[in-house]
């Protein structure tokens, strides 16, 4: 029997509650595993195929084509654009390291280029410089669930004779210009990671593109370049996207709408919590960039960099999950010293990484824990703390367990 808690030993405000998201939909996804069970059809096949015409429609791309990771999303697509040895890549330093990872698995330079201060994403004014006769492609990351404003990119690509790959692994349902993530670029990369919007039972990913000659590429290099019949044109890898992930993910994107828009509430709510708690000038907010939505992968705010670390562990403390993404970016990553950027070169990038905190965002967070995540930071920065907004009783969005203040 779990222990009551109390105002000592409150309740966690989990970062990520996966409990949360699936109780109410257990009984549609156990059906969908049993269906997949009785059909014993467990790679690819129909509902691989159901899942990849269903994310077509929701990025409005002609395809999209599943594998087994959107770290293999990455890959597979800068395979299929010939990316290889002797070529470079521009991309962002501050992201998750499969985005680099991926450039240098098939055998090509990570150029990284400093990020916009204020959305974290490729600072798109700097790319031109970094183009080089050796540019291959252009690798924005829609970070934290914001797509990088793509026109300056769409400009050069065209001119510079380069693709763009989207690395969308956070922004699935994400737009600009009224174009979703996917669409944007030659080919667009998902990750159905179980903490993604959009995430899965284990690993996944999904590739989506206007281009048929690419997107029949990428579905014989998941199947090791087999043409059919074991007739293997050229060499590719195992990244086939298992049946029991695609039903899982089936059930899941019929609540996608839904929780999307329970995150940009949740993320409207920290804004008022904040700037109740005249929090504003200490913690700055996440910015939406014009002609973009933002799906809050993740809700991330900035910190004096003498402050980040301090509010951390007190978060921790009182039992609120938080995390920092991401605190060392990839060009002083020891793997790729050998590229001679050094601390410095990237300022942007560099201090992003000393001052972001994400707080929890997702679909089922209460504002009532929300507002606990608030007078944490407050009392962290030694603020005063006015009379709550929300009592324990707000319903949020799930019955959830109460606890003292």
């Amino acid at each position: 029997m779990s222990r009551p808690h109390s105002a000592a030993d409150p309740a966690p405000v989990p970062l990520i509650a996966l409990d949360r998201q699936h109780g109410p939909i257990a009984h549609e996804m156990q059906e969908a595993v049993a269906r997949v069970f009785a059909e014993n059809a467990f790679v690819l096949g129909d509902e691989v195929a159901a899942l990849e015409a269903e994310i077509a429609e929701l990025c409005d791309s002609r395809e999209a084509i599943g594998c087994a990771s959107g770290t293999d999303a990455l890959v597979l697509s800068l395979m299929a654009l010939d990316v290889g040895p002797g070529d470079e890549v521009i991309t962002s330093p501050f992201t998750f390291f499969a985005t680099a990872g991926a450039v240098h698995r098939v055998g090509a330079t990570p150029v990284f280029v400093d990020v916009d201060p204020v959305t974290f994403n490729l600072d798109t004014d700097l790319v031109e410089s970094a183009l080089t006769d050796r540019t291959k492609a252009i690798l924005p990351v829609h970070l934290f669930g914001q797509c990088t404003p793509m026109e300056q990119l769409w400009r050069l690509a065209v001119s510079n004779g380069v693709a763009v790959v989207e690395d969308a692994c956070q922004a699935i349902g994400a737009t600009y210009r009224g174009r979703r993530a996917g669409v944007l670029g030659a080919l667009g990369c998902f990750s159905f990671f179980p903490t993604k919007n959009l995430g899965g039972a284990g690993d996944g990913g999904i590739i989506t593109t206007d281009d048929r000659f690419l997107a029949d590429r990428v579905r014989r290099l998941r199947v090791h370049g087999d043409a059919g019949g074991y007739h293997h044109v050229e060499v590719g890898l195992n990244s086939r996207l298992d049946a029991l992930q695609a039903a899982v993910l089936r059930v899941k994107l019929r609540h996608l709408a839904d929780w999307t828009i329970r995150r940009r509430e949740n993320a409207d709510r920290y804004g008022s919590l904040f700037r109740h708690y005249e929090l504003d000038s200490a913690v700055v907010l996440p910015t939406i960039a014009d002609e973009c939505t933002h799906v809050f992968n993740q809700y991330v705010v900035r910190l004096a960099e003498n402050h980040r670390d301090t509010v951390l562990s007190a978060l921790r403390a009182e039992n609120v999950g938080c995390a920092v993404y991401y605190p060392t970016p990839l060009h002083l990553q020891p793997c790729f010293a050998h590229l001679g950027q050094e601390a410095g070169s990237l300022p942007e990038a560099e201090r992003a990484s000393r001052q972001v905190l994400a707080l929890p965002i997702h679909p089922d967070v209460t504002p009532f824990e929300q507002e606990r995540v608030v007078r944490g930071v407050a009392r962290a920065l030694g603020h005063a703390l006015p009379a709550p907004v929300h009592s324990p009783d707000d319903p949020g969005h799930l019955p959830f367990t109460r606890w003292a203040a």
